[in-house]
């Protein structure tokens, strides 16, 4: 018996069908960049928003303030929802100390600090962790209590990082008020008195801040 074998033939829907899978196949793929990090772009957003609604787009460089909110994020012992955004790559004629309520999403204080007297003339360009440096450290610190010393009412607080500022207890770093950070200086001599290390703040202010963010907020000091 004679077997004829007839060669495949596509139907004219079959032909029609096959373009149009094609393109949803391709619409429907994600682009690269986005299955490598689909909720970066979003974070990003995020922070800007947040960043935007404290009223400090214009105050504070965009990567301090999302190196801070990220190391907030990360660490570990808080006990109170504030950050305290210290950046001392402003000079001391500008306001470089921010205290924020994260749960409230509020800006409660803004004002000038004093960097230390090793660290930098205008600007602090040097920075340590070394006792007696008299230079300032950056990093994150957890604030602890409150003590009267030789500066008056001062706020002691513990350095997280390793090698970075964990000597800072040792180092007397704390946060205290300081006649040489009064921004009147600034008029007088061109820049604020400079400490031993220590983010001094203008003396009307200093006692406000320091019961505000005592007990267990987080610093983060940018250089």
């Amino acid at each position: 018996m004679l077997v004829v074998v007839r060669p495949f033939m596509k139907s004219p829907l079959s032909c029609l069908l096959a373009p149009l899978c094609l393109v949803f196949s391709l619409l429907c793929t994600p682009a690269q960049a986005s299955v490598d990090n689909p909720a970066e772009p979003e974070q990003r957003l995020s922070v800007i928003e947040l960043q935007e609604e404290l009223g400090l787009l214009d105050r504070l460089d965009a990567n301090v303030f999302a190196r801070a909110y990220q190391r907030y994020l990360e660490t570990n012992g808080k006990r109170k929802p504030l950050l305290t955004i210290i950046d001392y790559s402003k000079p001391s004629t500008q306001k470089r100390f921010f205290v924020i309520d994260m749960d409230k999403r509020q800006l409660l204080f803004d004002t000038y600090t004093t960097h230390g007297v090793n660290s930098g003339y205008l600007f602090a360009n040097d920075f340590s962790n070394i006792v007696n440096s008299r230079q300032t450290s950056l990093g994150a610190f957890l604030t602890d209590d409150t003590y009267y010393g030789g500066n008056g009412y001062s706020l002691r607080m513990d350095g997280l990082d390793p090698g970075i500022n964990d000597n800072a207890r040792r180092r007397y770093i704390v946060i205290h008020g300081a006649d040489y950070a009064n921004p009147a200086l600034i008029h007088q001599q061109g820049r604020l008195g400079r400490s031993w290390g220590c983010p001094a703040l203008p003396q009307d202010l200093a006692r406000k801040v320091i019961d505000t963010i005592k007990g267990g907020s987080l610093i983060y000091a940018h250089g």
